[in-house]
Parts: C-alpha cells; sequence; structure tokens
C-alpha cells in the first residue's frame, strides 16, 4: 500500500499523518518532541503507521459478517490490548535499562538494597498496567513517560519507605534512564504485539470464539500489507532539524493553510496557535496562501505560555480550561509575556483573587494578542478555521467566539477534534501532490 506522509515537528509534541494515493487519511500520531529531532520524526511516524494498520483492520473486521453487533466492542478491545503490550514491552525496557543505572559506582553506598527496591517498584507497576488500559480507564496522557513516570514515582515513594533506599535516589535513577527508553523505536515488535493483543482480545471477549479463526485469518492479511513509505513531507518549528532533503520540506505556514482547507473546503481564515508561535493565515478557495502573520520573537500567548501557568499554578495543562470555565467575573490581565506572567499571577492571588477569574483572564488575553495578528494578516473572512493544540482549549475557544463576534460579526467557526493534525495534513497532501507532479507554486 502506498503511503504519503506528512510530519509536523513542533516545539512541544511532533504529529504525523499518513495519506493515502486516494487522499484519504488512514493513520494519525503523536508524540512529545524531544532535543533529537530525528527520534521524534520517527515515534510520530511510526505511531501514524500503526494507526493506519487499525484503520485497515476495521476496514477487514466489517468483512467478519459474524461479528454483528460485536464488531465495536472488538476492535477498542483489540486497541487497548496493543497499546498495553506496548506499555508492558517499554516497561521492560526501563526496568533492564534502570537496573543497569543502578550498578554505577554512585550508587553502591545502597547495595542490594536498591537493586530489591527497584525489583518490588517494577513489580507493582506491572502488575498495575492492566488497570491502566482497562474500559473507562483515564490516563491524563497517552505518552510513555508521563504514564509510567506517573506510577512509577507514586509506587517508588511507598517502596522508599519500607526499604532503606532513598526516594530521591530512585528517581534520579528513573530520570537517567527515561530519556534513553522512550527515545527507542520498537518497529521490529509490532506484529508481535498486535498478535499478543489479538490473543488476550480473544480470552476477554468468549462470546467471539466461533468467529475466532476467521478473525485472526483476517488480521494475518493485514498484517501481510506491506506499508510503503512512497514520499515524506516535513514542516513544523523544527523542520530545519529534520532528516529530510530540502525538496521535502514545507513552511509551517503553506502547510497550516493547506491543512485547514483540506479538513474545510470553505476556510479563507486560519488561526492557528501552537507550543511555540501563533500563525493567522489568509488563504482561497484552493488552499493557497494570500497572506499570513505571526509572532516570532517569543512564545506569549502560546501553548508554552499556558504550560508555565500550569505549572504555576500547580495544575495540569488540561485543566487549565475547564477551571477558567467556572469564573464568574471578568479579570483583565496585563501581561501576557512569560516572563512576567507569573509575577502578576502571584500578586493577584496574593491580592485574595479567585483563581478561575484569573485563568478566565488570561485565557482572553491570549485571544486578544491573538486577534491583533489577526487584524494584521487582512482580518476574519468566513469560514475561520481555529487549529493548533490551543484549540482543545475550551476556555480558549469560549473567547475566541466571543471575540471574533464582538469584532467581525457572526463568522462560521470550525475546530476539529483532530485541529493538532493539521500542519501534518497539509503535509501529507502536499506529499501525494508531489508524485502527481503538482508543483508546490500552483497549491499554496
Amino acid at each position: 500500500m502506498e503511503c504519503y506522509i506528512g510530519i509536523d515537528l513542533g516545539s512541544t509534541t511532533t504529529k504525523a499523518v499518513v495519506m493515502d494515493e486516494d487522499y484519504n487519511v488512514m493513520g494519525q500520531g503523536i508524540t512529545n518532541s524531544r532535543s533529537n529531532y530525528d527520534i521524534a520524526a520517527g515515534v510520530a511516524k511510526h505511531e501514524a503507521l500503526i494507526d493506519t494498520r487499525f484503520m485497515l483492520f476495521r476496514n477487514a473486521m466489517k468483512n467478519v459478517t459474524a461479528l454483528g453487533d460485536k464488531y465495536e466492542a472488538f476492535m477498542d478491545e483489540l486497541e487497548r490490548n496493543f497499546r498495553l503490550e506496548q506499555y508492558l514491552e517499554q516497561l521492560i525496557d526501563l526496568d533492564e535499562t534502570c537496573t543497569k543505572a543502578s550498578e554505577n559506582t554512585r550508587y553502591s553506598e545502597w547495595g542490594s538494597d536498591l537493586s530489591d527496591a527497584l525489583s518490588g517498584v517494577f513489580k507493582r507497576v506491572t502488575t498495575e498496567a492492566p488497570e491502566l488500559f482497562a474500559p473507562g480507564a483515564q490516563r491524563k496522557s497517552d505518552f510513555f513517560r508521563d504514564i509510567a513516570g506517573s506510577q512509577y514515582s507514586t509506587i517508588s515513594e511507598e517502596v522508599a519507605k519500607q526499604a532503606e533506599t532513598p526516594f530521591d535516589v530512585l528517581l534520579n535513577i528513573y530520570d537517567r534512564s527515561i530519556i534513553e527508553v522512550e527515545n527507542r523505536i520498537y518497529t521490529e515488535t509490532t506484529n508481535q504485539n498486535l498478535m499478543r493483543a489479538l490473543d488476550r482480545t480473544l480470552v476477554n471477549l468468549p462470546d467471539l470464539a466461533p468467529v475466532a479463526s476467521e478473525v485472526r485469518t483476517e488480521v494475518e492479511k493485514v498484517l501481510g500489507i506491506d506499508l510503503e513509505e512512497t514520499y515524506v513531507i516535513g514542516t513544523g518549528y523544527g523542520r530545519a532539524r529534520l532528516p529530510f532533503s530540502k525538496d521535502h520540506i514545507r513552511s509551517e505556514i503553506l502547510c497550516h493553510g493547506l491543512g485547514a482547507h483540506i479538513m474545510y473546503n470553505d476556510t479563507r481564515t486560519v488561526l492557528d496557535i501552537g507550543g511555540q508561535d501563533t500563525k493567522a493565515i489568509q488563504v482561497d478557495k484552493d488552499g493557497i496562501v494570500e497572506s499570513f502573520q505571526m509572532n516570532d520573537r517569543c512564545a506569549a500567548g502560546c501553548g508554552r505560555y499556558l504550560g508555565y501557568i500550569a505549572d504555576e499554578m500547580n495544575v495540569g495543562l488540561h485543566e487549565l480550561g475547564p477551571i477558567a470555565m467556572k469564573s464568574t467575573r471578568k479579570v483583565r490581565i496585563n501581561s501576557t509575556c512569560t516572563v512576567f506572567a507569573g509575577a502578576e499571577l502571584r500578586d493577584r492571588l496574593s491580592l485574595g483573587e479567585n483563581r478561575s477569574d484569573i485563568l478566565a483572564g488570561l485565557h482572553r488575553a491570549i485571544i486578544l494578542r491573538a486577534m491583533s495578528i489577526l487584524s494584521r494578516s487582512g482580518g476574519v473572512h468566513d469560514q475561520f478555521t481555529f487549529t493548533g493544540g490551543v484549540a482543545n482549549n475550551e476556555a480558549a475557544v469560549t473567547a475566541l467566539r466571543e471575540l471574533i463576534k464582538e469584532n467581525y460579526g457572526d463568522v462560521t467557526i470550525n475546530i476539529d477534534p483532530d485541529s493538532i493534525y493539521t500542519g501534518a495534513l497539509g503535509g501529507a497532501t502536499f506529499a501525494r501532490r508531489a508524485v502527481e507532479g503538482i508543483p508546490t507554486e500552483a497549491v499554496a
């Protein structure tokens, strides 16, 4: 199967999209961006190809008519079990890497107690792993570093109290090991994990016993399909560091403009608020960029700014929006500068102002900054598409809707649940068009 891949290397996350020869999106992948951009691009692409494989599974399972109303249950169970197998594989790797790190002479004074403590930690982390991937389980993140780190930290603190090993030593060993483990791509074991996931699924869903053989045959057929990387296009904040030749690189502006057009054909204005920058883009009816503006001097009012605020308030980044939505009055925030925001935040809290009101004011300040960039790019035209990680923040979306209506009247605002993949989608589209021989100038 021919695969056309777009990779968007952002400052915070790296995204990949796989497209087939008919311009259908087959898979998406995301990972946290690393200092090693080659690895980030590789992991995101690997995840997108796995997602593509699951799309093929879904299509193949529709041929198993005997599955009937159990189709969705089977696919959900299969994917959960595959993610569990992936997680367990990385846990084994992390266990071995931590054990090796603990043999460093700097930890020699703790001797066998340290080895026993690590063994106890990983035994419990592994035992509790299935609960994280059970139906209805809530995880704050899907990244291995975050899931494993949370479990390891909680359990090692308890183990440290019982063992003759300081908690900070256990954490130090984890910190030294996790970078090495998360930078590995387990391509060679993907099919093995899929088959193990299938075995788990058939055990957990005994009602499928009559069709187990047929299901297994379809899965094996899909695993036999070669996913050929026909053409890859890279873009994003770190595009200059991507492991591609220059003719495989496109600017963020071009990719986000075209990606938004692919998502919503009638898009005329695009606002992308990512981790490091804000982009306002005007496109024509074909997705060709006509003008744009962006803040390229600092991360004020972007995802990194929100991350800083979350750290200041000791909450998760995903919690900022819901907290801000509880606001009962408007608070004017004077600065969206990351350097000064913390001081203003602490001053307002010390004066007794409600944190929900402060956060609502912060979100409004971010969107006001974005409105200024939009104005310089040519204003807002119907239809308007909001993309980037901040588009998933309900408080930011609420502030945007209010300010757009105040300044531009009734404008259709598009926000796709997968808007974070917009740049990668544009890249994949460019990849497909490159093979068709459509020059870049003709489309963006």
